[in-house]
């Protein structure tokens, strides 16, 4: 017999009678790739930038009575079968609002019939429970258990995802157990953007853009923003990082400060993205505005696909339909065929006098 193998069975033979069959080792051999009676399993979700991983392995209830006798109340259980279940957090979180550092933690539970508690140890490497310390503990917290409907294979599952959370759920036979983990998704994207910076990212246009654009949508850190946007434009200037600027300036109020780089973003602008700015001031509730962008394109920019649709908006919103529908045929003439469908769906609104700003 293969040592390992004896030693399997010498384990099981030594903890059998101090421990729960959930716990016990098996004489199944270690040594070569066979099923298992409980299977492995990973589950893993994103929170922001932080990645949280769970490995463990799946027992099955098998319709017997698990808590209170399969696993006993009040002692250490090891979460699933066989290793270490662990979980992983590629950034520091909170669990239930207490603080927990990055890491890989063997996760462990001390189940009662209400109250459970959830721990995670440094000792991420353990077979099961057998020889868990609390002096190794990183972090305990308490959480109540609720019924759920029934699961014979143990899971674990994310649930609630949020921008900045998610729940945690353990469920077995007709148990459910969860706990919330947190992440200060802002201040660890800021602390990667500073690292990401230092490398060859800081030699591109759209890096510099992409940092600002974070910060910009989540009004943090405005004036970090505006000088990442400056070193976009130090790269290369272009209409994307000037109206991105623009934007900053006018959430920080300096208004005559955006207006003249905005003014400087649309000079250089292509017809595309002219029409795509005249669309978003429409979206803004600012339809004089985007009708006069509009019109200024069809001066610089007569014979482009998508100035002719600007025109067919700007007509459409006069009432004048006959001239809306031959401004969209024009367009059907140049554009892209990924675009054709939904111009032809315009045309037959405007034959129907029906307005495709609304």
């Amino acid at each position: 017999m293969p040592r390992l193998r004896l030693l399997t069975v010498f384990s099981a033979v030594l903890f059998s009678a101090a421990l729960s069959p959930a716990q016990t080792a098996t004489s199944e051999t270690l040594m070569l790739n066979l099923p298992r009676a409980s299977q492995h399993a990973l589950i893993s979700q994103r929170i922001g930038i932080t990645d949280i991983t769970i490995n463990y392995h799946r027992p099955l209830a098998k319709g017997r009575q698990i808590w209170g006798k399969i696993v006993p109340y009040g002692e250490v259980w090891r979460a699933g079968a066989n290793e270490n279940t662990t979980i992983t957090f590629t950034d520091p979180v909170t669990i239930e609002g207490q603080p927990l550092e990055k890491g890989t933690y063997g996760l462990h539970m001390i189940p009662t019939e209400s109250e459970w508690t959830i721990i995670f140890s440094k000792n991420s490497t353990a077979w099961g429970s057998f020889t868990y310390k609390q002096d190794e503990d990183a972090l305990r917290v308490k959480v109540k258990s609720q019924s759920c409907d029934p699961h014979d294979a143990l899971a674990y599952d994310f649930d609630d995802v949020k921008p900045d959370s998610a729940i945690v759920t353990m469920r077995w036979e007709k148990v459910a157990v969860p706990f919330k983990v947190s992440v200060k998704v802002n201040d660890i994207v800021l602390a990667s953007l500073h690292q990401q910076m230092h490398g060859l990212n800081q030699y591109y246009w759209d890096s510099w853009d992409d940092a600002a654009g974070y910060l910009l949508a989540n009004k943090i850190n405005l004036d970090e923003a505006l000088q990442d946007e400056n070193h976009s434009i130090q790269v290369e200037e272009r209409y994307d990082n000037l109206i991105s600027k623009s934007r900053i300036l006018d959430e920080m109020g300096r208004k005559d400060d955006a207006k003249s780089v905005r003014t400087r973003a649309l000079d250089i602008a292509n017809p595309l993205q002219l029409y795509v700015y005249a669309r978003q001031l429409q979206t803004d509730k600012k339809q004089d505005e985007a009708f006069a962008l509009y019109r200024s394109t069809a001066k610089k920019f007569p014979d482009y696909w998508t100035t002719h649709l600007g025109m067919a908006r700007v007509y459409s919103a006069q009432g004048d339909f006959d001239n809306a529908v031959k401004e969209v045929n024009l367009s059907l003439t140049g554009a892209p065929d990924a675009n054709k469908s939904a111009l032809e769906k315009f045309a037959k609104r405007l034959q129907s006098k029906d307005d495709i700003n609304r």
